[in-house]
C-alpha cells in the first residue's frame, strides 16, 4: 500500500498529491524535503530511491518538462508494481497536459487545474493486479517428481551387495539396544577395521559399535595424529620466550644503553615551557610566505592556461566519428554533431558518457563513484531539449561541472571560527577530534591549524592521544615549542598560546583525552585538539577505542584526515570509519565524521579526484587542505578551482 504519490515542479511547486494513509496533509512534506536536499539539490540521482527514516521514496525526473514524480511507501513493504506504477503515471501525465505545458509554459503550472486521481487510481489498479498475476510457482506433484518414474524392483535391495550411503548414515541406528549382547573387551580400532574387511552377511551376526566406541576409537585416532606431530615439532624445538606486555626500547649492541638519555616524555610537564630547551630554527623555513595576512585563510588555487585550447578540442570531439577535415566534409562533420531542438537519448550520450568516466578514473575519482556520477548527469539530461548549435559532448560536460561543484559544497558548512567564539561565550573549550588511517598527516596538520587559531587569537591546547606510536608526542612537543618561538607570550600579553597535555605512551587515549578538556576548562583554553593514533579501517578493536574517545568525549567536531593520493581506498576507508564509529557507539545517534582534512594535496598535480570521492561518500565538507610543509600551507577548499583541475584534459 502506498504512502503518498506526488508530482511536483523543479522549482517547487506541487501540482498534484495522492495521500493513501490517513493523517494530515503534511505528512510527506518531510520526506520530500529531505529528498530535495540530500538528492536533487546534491546532484546524486544515481540511484532512483531513497530513504527517510520508516519510508522508501523512488522518484522519476522528465527534464523536458522539469517535473519530478515521487511516490513513497512503508520500507518494510516489498512492493514490486512500483517501478511499472511511476512509469506509467508519467507517460500518462505527460501525455494529457503536453499541450498545456507546450502553449502556456511556466503559465501552464501556476493557472494550471490538474485532475488526475481517477487516472492515477485506474493505473494503480492495473499494477496491483499486474504483480498478482506472476504468483509463485506451484510445488510438484508426486507424479512430477524423479521418485515416481523409480519402478518398485529398483528400490528393492538384496543381500552381499554393497550397502549404500544411505545405509552408511543409518549405521548406528538402534546400536544402543544390542549394546548389552555385544563384547565390551573388544579394541575399537580392531573392531571397526574387521568391519570394513568383513561385511555383515546377516542381521543377527552384525556386529555395530556403540556410541561410546565410536567416541573412543574418534580419540585414539586424534592423540596418535597430535603425538606424530609432537615427534616432528621436537626434532627443531623452539625456546619460548614469554612476551611481556608493553613496549620496550631498543637497545643497540653498539650504543649507548642508557635508556633514561633518550627518553624526552615527561607526564608532569603538560606543555610547560619552561622544562623544554630552546631549539634554533630558520622562521622562515617554517612560516614559508612571510608577505600573507596574518590569521586569513586563503582559497585554494589552480591555473590553467591551456583551459580555452582544451574546451575547444572537447567540443570538436562529439560522440559521432569525426569527419575528414577540409571542404564540405569538415562542414558536414561539425552539422553532424549539433543537436539543436532535439531531445538528448540515452544511445546519444552514452559513447560521451563513457568516455567522461574514464576521464574521471585516470584523475583519481574512485571507479564506483565515477559511475554513479556519470549515471546522475545522464538522468539529469535524458529527454531535455537542447538549444541549437550545441554538441552533445559539450551539454554533458557542462552538466559534469555542474554536479562536481554541487557536490564539493555539501549541505553543511563548517566554519570553525564561529564556533569557537560561539563556545567562547558558553565558556567551555571548542573539542577537535583527527582521526585517519596511519601516515596522512595528521600531527603535522594539526599543527598548521592550531598555527592558524593562534593567529587569530585563540589559545590552543593539544592533547596527545596518540601513545601507541614511537615518537608522537616528542613530535608534538617539537611542534609547540616552535609555535610558542613563532608566538611568544610577551606578544600576547603574557599568556601562553599554545600548550602540550601529555601522559607518555602505553595510556588509555580516552581518559587521556577528558583529563586534557577538563585541564583545558580550568585554565581557560579556548580549543582543544586531540590527537589520536592511526589506524586502518579494518583494526577492529582500535575503531572500537577510537569510537569510545569520541563517545566519551563528545568533540564539536570530529575530522577525518585523508590524503589525496588515494584513489578507491578513499571509499573503503571513509565507509568503514563511519560504519565502525557507528556500530561500536553506544548512543542511539552516534557520532559519525563531520568533516574532511585533504592533506598532501601539493604532490598530486591535476589528480584531485580524491576530493570529490571523500564528498560524495560522506556529504560531508572539506574544511582544510594540506598543500606543503610549513604552518602557513594550509588552505580551503575552492570547489572551482578543483572542477577545473579535474575536467582538464
Amino acid at each position: 500500500m502506498l504512502d503518498f504519490f506526488t508530482i511536483f515542479s523543479k522549482g517547487g511547486l506541487v501540482l498534484w498529491c495522492f495521500q493513501g494513509v490517513r493523517g494530515p496533509a503534511a505528512a510527506c512534506t518531510a520526506p520530500v524535503n529531505a529528498l530535495i536536499r540530500s538528492v536533487l539539490l546534491q546532484e546524486r540521482g544515481g540511484n532512483n530511491s531513497f530513504n527517510h527514516e520508516a519510508l522508501t521514496l523512488k522518484y522519476k525526473l522528465d527534464n523536458q518538462f522539469e517535473l519530478v514524480f515521487v511516490v513513497g511507501f512503508q520500507k518494510i513493504l516489498t512492493l514490486t508494481y512500483v517501478d511499472k506504477l511511476i512509469d506509467d503515471v508519467h507517460k500518462e501525465f505527460r501525455d494529457k497536459y503536453r499541450n498545456e505545458f507546450q502553449q502556456k509554459g511556466a503559465l501552464g503550472l501556476l493557472n494550471g487545474t490538474f485532475d488526475f486521481k481517477e487516472d492515477f487510481l485506474h493505473l494503480l489498479r492495473e499494477a496491483e493486479e499486474s504483480s498478482k498475476i506472476r504468483a509463485p510457482t506451484a510445488m510438484k506433484t508426486f507424479e512430477q517428481s524423479v521418485k515416481s518414474q523409480k519402478t518398485v524392483k529398483s528400490m528393492i535391495e538384496t543381500r552381499g551387495e554393497k550397502p549404500k550411503e544411505k545405509a552408511k548414515n543409518k549405521k548406528n541406528k538402534g546400536s544402543k539396544k544390542e549394546a548389552s549382547g555385544t563384547e565390551a573387551a573388544t579394541v575399537p580400532s580392531k573392531a571397526a577395521s574387521d568391519a570394513k574387511q568383513n561385511p555383515p552377511a546377516a542381521t543377527g551376526d552384525r556386529e555395530e559399535l556403540t556410541r561410546d566406541e565410536i567416541l573412543q576409537k574418534n580419540r585414539e585416532e586424534f592423540f596418535k595424529k597430535r603425538l606424530k606431530g609432537g615427534e616432528k615439532s621436537n626434532k627443531s624445538p623452539k625456546p619460548e620466550t614469554q612476551k611481556e606486555k608493553g613496549k620496550k626500547p631498543r637497545v643497540w649492541e653498539l650504543g649507548n644503553s642508557n635508556a633514561k638519555v633518550l627518553d624526552y616524555s615527561n607526564s608532569t610537564t603538560n606543555g610547560n615551557t619552561d622544562t623544554c630547551p630552546t631549539e634554533e630554527y630558520d622562521p622562515d623555513t617554517a612560516l614559508g610566505d612571510r608577505d600573507r595576512e596574518p590569521g586569513r585563510l586563503y582559497d585554494l588555487e589552480y591555473e590553467s592556461d591551456e583551459e580555452e585550447p582544451e574546451e575547444e578540442k572537447v567540443i570538436q570531439n562529439p560522440s559521432q566519428p569525426r569527419a575528414k577535415k577540409g571542404g564540405l566534409g569538415g562542414m558536414f562533420g561539425m552539422l553532424k554533431g549539433l543537436v539543436g531542438s532535439k531531445s538528448l537519448t540515452r544511445e546519444d550520450m552514452e559513447s560521451v558518457l563513457e568516455k567522461m568516466k574514464d576521464h574521471l578514473i585516470t584523475k583519481n575519482v574512485a571507479a564506483e563513484i565515477a559511475v554513479q556520477l556519470c549515471e546522475s548527469v545522464a538522468k539529469k539530461l535524458e529527454g531535455k531539449v537542447m538549444g541549437t548549435f550545441t554538441t552533445v559532448t559539450s551539454t554533458v560536460k557542462q552538466a559534469l561541472q555542474e554536479s562536481l561543484v554541487q557536490i564539493l559544497q555539501p549541505q553543511r558548512r563548517v566554519d570553525m571560527l564561529r564556533d569557537v567564539m560561539d563556545a567562547q561565550r558558553h565558556r567551555r573549550p571548542y573539542v577537535v577530534t583527527f582521526c585517519g588511517v596511519n601516515g596522512v598527516g595528521k600531527s603535522t596538520n594539526l599543527a598548521k591549524i592550531s598555527f592558524w587559531l593562534i593567529e587569530n587569537g585563540f589559545s590552543v591546547l593539544i592533547a596527545a592521544c596518540d601513545t601507541f606510536r614511537a615518537g608522537a608526542v616528542e613530535q608534538l612537543r617539537t611542534h609547540t615549542r616552535r609555535l610558542n618561538a613563532l608566538h611568544p607570550p610577551e606578544s600576547h600579553g603574557g599568556r601562553t598560546m599554545v600548550q602540550l597535555y601529555e601522559k607518555g605512551y602505553g595510556k588509555d587515549a580516552a581518559g587521556i583525552a577528558m583529563e586534557a578538556i577538563s585541564y583545558a576548562r580550568n585554565q581557560g583554553f579556548e580549543v582543544v585538539l586531540v590527537d589520536t593514533a592511526g589506524r586502518m579501517q579494518d583494526n577492529a578493536p582500535l575503531m572500537t577505542a577510537l569510537a569510545k574517545l569520541i563517545a566519551v568525549n563528545t568533540p564539536d567536531l570530529v575530522l577525518f584526515v585523508g590524503e589525496a593520493l588515494v584513489g578507491n581506498e578513499a571509499v573503503d576507508q571513509l565507509v568503514k570509519f563511519n560504519k565502525a564509529l557507528a556500530d561500536h557507539s553506544m548512543a542511539q545517534t552516534p557520532r559519525l565524521i563531520d568533516g574532511i582534512v585533504l592533506t598532501k594535496f601539493d604532490t598530486i598535480d591535476d589528480k584531485v579526484g580524491a576530493a570529490i570521492s571523500m564528498t560524495y561518500i560522506t556529504s560531508k565538507p572539506i574544511v582544510f587542505v594540506g598543500t606543503g610543509q610549513t604552518y602557513c600551507d594550509l588552505r580551503s577548499l575552492n570547489a572551482k578551482a578543483v572542477v577545473t583541475a579535474l575536467m582538464k584534459a
